[in-house]
């Protein structure tokens, strides 16, 4: 009868990890935090949002982690390594969402990407599981970092496109897919339940062109309303590392007319799915704030939220200033 709280103990001393039911190892981590990494907010934001507004993160990627039983915290741009490795160190995966940001911009989205990224490569390389989810802009960076930051993507036309996976021939073999249920697979095989929104594309010659596309497992292919071939997901093939060039947030979250969106149940559950597998790796690291006050200061909850879609394609916005990232 001794031996589960004594297990327990040794769990919460080695991984930081306090749940009650974790008494066999590996043991899953069921208070998951992700970081949500903030953008430079845009011309067009700023000027129907009058307020000195820096950076923000659109809440549907809030709340599709908080679907999925995680808690978020914002990750701040235009900060230094230090901050990056303390912040990563404190939470269980990083999500770079979709959005307008430019990769040349200085101390923007990208410069914070490629910080996250290589502090994560060496978390992973050193045996401690640390998952990034990139979503469409995000899927882009991710490929871009991965290519030493040299721009491989083509001009295409995929706003407002909603579409079936067309898988590759091995996708089953793949970290993301090896577990998916026949009846998801046919909902993305047959249904218009991603909805593509980007005006850039990365492709397999892309890829080639800039030597990383050995490092990735791609995993499905679309094409845009011109016929172009592009990738809609991929893994890397070392690192627990994931890119989706579609929006799985929208189809539950996104409610702003005339964008094609899917709310089918069908549509709900395929959100639901991608979801839940990257919670399910983020469940996979101990990562905790020293405290609960600490945590409590750097959750999300602590900024309000501002309706928006009168005013841009987003239902929901989180709108920091520069005064809130310090």
């Amino acid at each position: 009868m001794l031996l589960a709280p004594i297990i327990s103990v040794f769990i919460t001393l080695n991984f930081g990890i306090t749940s009650g039911d974790c008494y066999s190892l590996p043991c899953t981590n069921n208070r998951p935090i992700i970081g949500i990494l903030s953008q430079e907010i845009s011309d067009y934001m700023n000027s129907q949002y009058p307020r000195n507004y820096s950076s923000y993160i659109v809440a549907s990627y809030v709340k599709f982690i908080e679907g999925a039983g995680g808690r978020v915290v914002p990750i701040w741009i235009g900060k230094n390594n230090s901050y990056y490795e303390d912040i990563l160190g404190k939470i269980n995966g990083v999500l770079w969402p979709g959005g307008a940001a430019y990769f040349d911009t200085n101390n923007g989205y990208a410069d914070a990407g490629y910080k996250i990224y290589n502090i994560a490569k060496n978390m992973n390389r050193n045996g401690d599981y640390f998952p990034i989810l990139g979503i469409c802009l995000g899927f882009e960076l991710l490929t871009y970092i991965e290519a030493k930051r040299v721009e491989h993507r083509i001009n295409c036309s995929s706003e407002n496109q909603p579409l079936p996976l067309e898988f590759t021939p091995d996708y089953r073999n793949s970290r993301m897919f090896n577990n998916i249920s026949l009846a998801i697979i046919n909902i993305l095989k047959n249904e218009n339940v991603t909805i593509n929104n980007h005006h850039w594309c990365v492709t397999k010659k892309g890829l080639k062109k800039v030597n990383v596309y050995n490092n990735f497992n791609i995993l499905s292919f679309n094409h845009d309303w011109n016929g172009i071939k592009f990738i809609s997901s991929l893994e890397h093939v070392m690192l627990p590392f994931y890119g989706i060039q579609f929006h799985p947030e929208k189809n539950l979250y996104e409610w702003v007319d005339g964008r094609n969106i899917s709310h089918t149940e069908n549509a709900i559950r395929v959100t639901r799915y991608f979801a839940d597998f990257f919670l399910r790796e983020a469940r996979k690291n101990g990562h905790r704030f020293p405290t609960t006050d600490e945590e409590a200061k750097k959750l999300i909850y602590n900024y309000p939220v501002t309706y928006t879609a009168l005013k841009s394609a987003y239902l929901q916005c989180y709108m920091f200033r520069e005064r809130d990232t310090v």
